[in-house]
């Protein structure tokens, strides 16, 4: 598969400290790649070692098949980084146009991408308006539309729609996915682990500066199985069967989530109940969402590259 992204043990130190280390990712072409972990876990360090703001201490990368500093690469990317400031006294066309003119653009190219992006991003009509009096919402609208100027292959993004309302969100994940269908590759760093669900088509997790877990959405959520039961006349006897049949079991009143690791266990779970004089009144089994996921993965575990 060509890949948009390849890092190799790519390492970040301040001093004694170290932001990430021995980084290994693959990030394919035409996908929407989601980088989670907790804060402080060197989500930052690493987007700014790629996009140029950072030289790494060691290691290497590869973008768009061409190394870290390659000028020709940095005109095929767009950025937006989590905490931006902009110009408050610019409109939000005079923004644009200043950084289409950073991004090479002029003449009748400039103002088409303006005029595109604009309308994109769902600013049409308010790029007279000075930034000042723009919501926030309105300045990450303002945001992305700098990031997509360029008509980027590679787009990074640092919580996109963090000042978003949920309209606001659905909008950018409706223009993720397009840019996406166009051939796109999308770096998307984010806290809102339901958006990344939505869209993403691979994750990678970071904990204290290493990876230490990546792969497609669908291969990570075929781990356990989590289900979901109702049951009736529960016995501390009928739960201490049901605990030695699963990895884990939550009980919470009369509901019970167990985690099991393979589909043949799941009957178990129902015989056990019904041998044991409970009543099963609901029985579901849930797919892992990535925030169960999340919490298991950057709470422990191995870590690899």
């Amino acid at each position: 598969m060509d890949m948009a992204i390849k890092t190799f043990n790519l390492t970040k130190k301040y001093g004694t400290k170290i932001g990430c280390a021995e980084i290994c990712l693959r990030v394919p072409r035409g996908q929407i790649f989601g980088f989670l972990g907790p804060n402080g876990a060197g989500k930052s360090t690493l987007v700014k070692m790629l996009v140029g703001l950072l030289f790494p201490t060691s290691g290497k990368a590869l973008l768009l098949d061409r190394p870290l500093g390659d000028t020709g690469v940095r005109a095929r990317i767009g950025f937006l980084p989590e905490n931006f400031r902009y110009h408050d006294w610019l409109t939000g066309q005079q923004l644009l146009e200043f950084h289409a003119s950073l991004y090479g653009l002029s003449g009748t190219e400039k103002k088409r991408r303006v005029g595109e992006v604009l309308e994109l991003v769902g600013l049409a009509g308010r790029e007279r308006q000075k930034i000042h009096t723009y919501s926030k919402g309105m300045r990450q609208r303002a945001g992305l539309a700098c990031a997509l100027l360029p008509d980027p292959d590679l787009l990074f993004l640092d919580e996109p729609t963090s000042a978003l309302d949920p309209i606001g969100r659905r909008d950018v994940r409706e223009i993720l996915v397009s840019l996406r269908a166009s051939g796109k590759t999308i770096f998307l760093n984010s806290h809102l682990l339901s958006e990344v669900e939505l869209i993403c088509d691979a994750v990678a997790f970071i904990r204290q500066g290493k990876i230490i877990r990546q792969g497609s959405l669908e291969d990570l959520q075929t781990g356990d199985i989590t289900v979901e039961m109702k049951v009736g006349n529960l016995t501390r006897e009928m739960v201490n069967t049901l605990s030695s049949l699963a990895r884990s079991l939550e009980v919470r009143e009369n509901v019970l989530m167990a985690r099991v690791k393979r589909e043949e266990d799941i009957p178990r779970l129902a015989e056990a109940v019904v041998t044991g004089g409970g009543d099963l009144f609901e029985m579901n089994r849930k797919r892992s969402t990535l925030e169960e996921m999340f919490i298991r993965t950057t709470g422990g575990g191995e870590e690899i590259c």
